[in-house]
């Protein structure tokens, strides 16, 4: 359908020559485009074939096929087409009755003024393109609900892009793109080349256009926006919004040809899409500065020890966090190696914080100079008395690297593992989880031999949902009764091995080799 303002073409059919020819030339004269057809067969070639026609001036009789046939194949197939009968025969009030009942939009009987018939095409059209309007608007407007819909639910910001830039090009039926600035000021554009098409992320620094916040200008240059392969002759209109004026502006880029009067979903799917961009940065810039406070709970780097081989794994449970409740310690403390995991119970960020206080607790109580034994209890009375409610469990050990001797306590943790010449045991001592009042055992002594590996890890590592916890501990003896030379490939494969695909608890190893 031509919009308002452009020249409407009209498809005339009637078999008489002369009759048609005056048609024409009343149409012609009033600025239509006209065609004409002088059967039922082939105005319905003409209409199938031709998507510029915007309206039917149709004979009721003609040779091959009745007016009013034709006119219901015509609606049936393109129910926008307008169709105004006209005839010289059919004139009575039972003929009108049917042509309009069979889908004609108007009926004229001769003898047709030629202002009535210009008239009559004229109103005809202002309905269909008022009604073509509100229904490319209701489209518009539905696109812009699925599309919002779809930003908000975008997992991180290039995605939001994409989906954006998609939901741009399937509103407008044409190229599409939208650009924006990272939380940290990388300008990204989410493109699509079509309605349908995968959308692509590209670096894109924004020149100055001289775009405004909250408005739609139309540039006339579209090189400067060359994101996508506009419409050749086109130019692009860019609309653009932000919700904060410390932030760069979010842009939607579209050719100008889409647009149309008093249909203003570009500026809104534009605020649409700033919404989601600003909430995208906001939860971005937190969860930075989340991840930067998680990665501070735990170690920075592994201490150099000489004779002594470390390695440590972690992997989370929580997608949205780098820490959860398993914790380790590995820190040289007169001349002894301390050596510590933990896991307290849950995988949250709550966890988390416990398991900070927990961590430090043990390098305060370590530093004082106490042995396993004495930590842990001390460990338990903090718990007891400031944690209540929590529980956790711990194995704790000081290392002296020279002959290898260790000193351990446990406190309901699972075994510690050492791994030499093929061989493999547990270290085992039975003890009370920590915030539980209850006797502990005395303090394990053992010596780790040259060339074994010490084993420590959470039950994230061995317990599976399809297996008890015996066969889980039997997995990780054959898996760990060869360590590889890198300790941190051998961390590697204990994790790829035993934990689950889908980890459902956190994990930590620690290896200890004494060379």
């Amino acid at each position: 359908m031509t919009v308002v303002g452009d020249q409407a073409t009209v498809l005339v059919v009637d078999d008489s020559r002369t009759k048609r020819y005056l048609l024409v030339s009343w149409l012609t004269r009033a600025g239509f485009a006209v065609r004409e057809a002088e059967s039922g067969t082939e105005a319905l070639e003409r209409v199938g074939a031709d998507p510029t026609i915007d309206l039917v001036v149709l004979d009721v009789r003609l040779p091959d096929l009745s007016g009013f046939e034709v006119c219901e194949r015509i609606k049936a197939d393109h129910p926008a087409l307008p169709v105004i009968h006209v005839s010289a025969h059919a004139v009575d009030t039972v003929d009108r009755t049917q042509g309009l009942t069979r889908g004609a939009d108007a009926y004229l009987a001769e003898p047709i003024e030629p202002e009535e018939l210009v008239a009559t095409t004229h109103a005809v059209l202002r309905y269909y393109q008022a009604r073509q309007r509100a229904e490319l608007l209701a489209e518009r407007l539905t696109g812009l609900a699925d599309t919002t819909v779809a930003v908000h639910a975008a997992p991180n910001f290039a995605r939001l892009l994409e989906v954006a830039a998609a939901g741009a090009a399937q509103i407008f039926r044409s190229p599409a793109a939208v650009v924006a600035e990272t939380f940290d000021g990388e300008c990204l554009a989410g493109v699509v080349a079509a309605p349908g098409a995968a959308p692509a992320i590209v670096p894109w620094v924004v020149d100055d256009t001289g775009v405004p916040k909250g408005a739609t200008v139309r540039i006339d240059d579209p090189a400067r926006w060359a994101l996508a392969s506009w419409p050749a002759g086109d130019t692009v209109t860019v609309a653009a919004a932000k919700l904060r004026d410390d932030r760069a502006p979010l842009y939607v880029v579209v050719p100008t040809a889409t647009q149309t009067a008093r249909t203003p979903v570009l500026v809104q799917l534009a605020q649409a899409v700033a919404s989601a961009v600003e909430a995208q940065r906001s939860f971005d810039e937190e969860h930075r500065i989340a991840v930067t406070l998680q990665r501070s709970l735990l170690p920075r780097r592994l201490p150099e020890v000489a004779g002594l081989d470390l390695a440590v794994r972690y992997e989370p449970a929580s997608a949205q966090t780098e820490v959860g409740g398993d914790f380790y310690e590995l820190v040289m403390l007169d001349g002894h190696l301390l050596v510590a995991i933990g896991d307290v119970a849950g995988h949250s960020l709550h966890a988390a914080t416990v398991m900070a206080e927990l961590r430090h607790a043990v390098r305060a109580y370590a530093v004082e100079g106490h042995q396993p034994g004495v930590i842990l209890h001390r460990l338990n009375e903090l718990m007891r008395t400031l944690l209540r409610n929590e529980l956790a469990t711990l194995c704790l050990l000081l290392l002296h690297p020279p002959t290898g001797r260790i000193r351990m306590a446990s406190a309901g943790h699972l075994p510690a593992l050492v791994s030499g010449d093929g061989r493999v045991e547990f270290v085992q001592q039975s003890a009370p989880l920590l915030g539980v009042r209850a006797e502990r055992p005395e303090d394990l002594e053992f010596t780790l031999p040259a060339g074994s590996t010490l084993v420590l890890y959470t039950d994230g590592l061995i317990e599976r949902r399809d297996a008890t916890i015996d066969e889980g501990m039997a997995a990780l003896a054959a898996c760990a009764a060869r360590v590889d030379d890198d300790l941190d490939r051998f961390c590697q494969r204990l994790l790829v091995e035993l934990a689950p695909p889908e980890i459902h608890d956190d994990v930590a190893v620690v290896a200890v080799r004494r060379r």
